[in-house]
């Protein structure tokens, strides 16, 4: 039987020499990275190339991050669940020429919240022959395993982002993302982005109606507009007949529009409008990107886990009024 860590009475307990490890390291990963097979240098190829890559594939999660928009957990290894707290909003401020008038007081409801905090995570291995090898060549270490691992962990986050992971519950909780959060404000495309009757004026259109709809639940951005790969090129065309703009230049001539990116995560003909405040979404951040290293069959086999723990949390008010509007056909 392999390694195992197991809950049993809020206390964790370990199976085999690679969970012992991390836990008497207090899941400390760093306790899983040493320099008894591999040396400092390749570490630091392998670092490098995994944070390379991994960054590449985050253009949503990148920018939360950019913006401040996220939520440390010290200990993220060692948590399964984040608890928060919604709380109902309050009355109205008191004007008066006395400060002895009293105001309303309130009782306030809290009502508690949890989100799972799986880690996302792919494993590769390196003989150790071939280890061996190259370094009597004086070559440097193949990273292309480390680099494929990184892409399908930065895939998978950001996938979540804008997806969600609604089928995975745990602790009381669930995941979800720009796409599948329940009280997110959602609208018809009245006509596909693709297609000559389809008018830059009427996209425009579009977009107005979902800014006043984010606007009419309180969320005056600023925004993005994320677009799916079948409207990239839609957007470099003319926004009308004759016009010195692109439909994409028109759209960001809009108050409160920060950016437009392309997401190939979304499916086909879905939009997503996002308000660009942390009352509106975060990324939960329990474990930065990290790659781990143990051994097996005698020595022979190096195992490597690429692993991060980042999870968004979409939020609303007491109102249910949300600053995520998500468009489809």
């Amino acid at each position: 039987m392999g390694d195992i860590i197991q809950v049993k009475n809020n206390k964790f307990i370990a199976q085999g020499d690679v969970a012992g490890r991390l836990l008497a390291n207090n899941m400390n990963p760093n306790a899983l990275r040493t320099n008894t097979v591999l040396r400092k240098d390749e570490w630091k190829t392998i670092d490098q190339s995994v944070l390379d890559v991994h960054l590449d594939r985050l253009v949503g999660v990148q920018d939360l991050i950019s913006r401040g928009l996220t939520f440390q957990i010290g200990d993220g290894l060692g948590s399964t669940v984040l608890e928060s707290e919604n709380v109902d909003d309050v009355s109205a401020a008191v004007m008066s020429m006395s400060p002895v008038v009293k105001g309303q007081n309130d009782a306030v409801n809290f009502e508690l919240e949890y989100l799972p905090l799986p880690i996302v995570h792919k494993d590769f291995q390196i003989d150790i022959r071939k280890l061996t090898a190259s370094r009597k060549r004086g070559e440097a270490l193949d990273t292309t395993l480390a680099r494929k691992a990184s892409r399908k962990v930065s895939e998978k986050i950001e996938t979540v982002l804008f997806n969600g992971s609604s089928t995975y519950s745990f602790g009381g909780g669930t995941i979800y993302g720009y796409t599948d959060f329940p009280t997110r404000n959602t609208a018809t495309i009245p006509l596909a982005w693709t297609g000559s009757a389809k008018t830059g004026e009427l996209i425009l259109a579009d977009v107005l109606d979902w800014k006043q709809a984010l606007i009419n639940d309180n969320m005056f951005g600023p925004y993005i507009l994320y677009i799916p790969t079948n409207y990239e090129t839609v957007l470099d065309g003319e926004f009308k007949l004759n016009s010195d703009l692109t439909i994409r230049e028109r759209l960001m001539k809009l108050d409160g529009i920060a950016d437009i990116k392309v997401i190939d995560k979304l499916t086909a003909s879905n939009i997503v409008l996002v308000q660009m405040t942390d009352d509106t979404i975060r990324m939960v951040n329990g474990l930065n990107l990290t790659t781990v290293q143990w051994e097996s069959n005698g020595g022979f086999l190096v195992h490597f886990k690429v692993m991060q723990i980042l999870v968004p949390q979409i939020r609303a008010d007491s109102s249910d009024n949300c600053g995520v509007l998500h468009a489809s056909l």
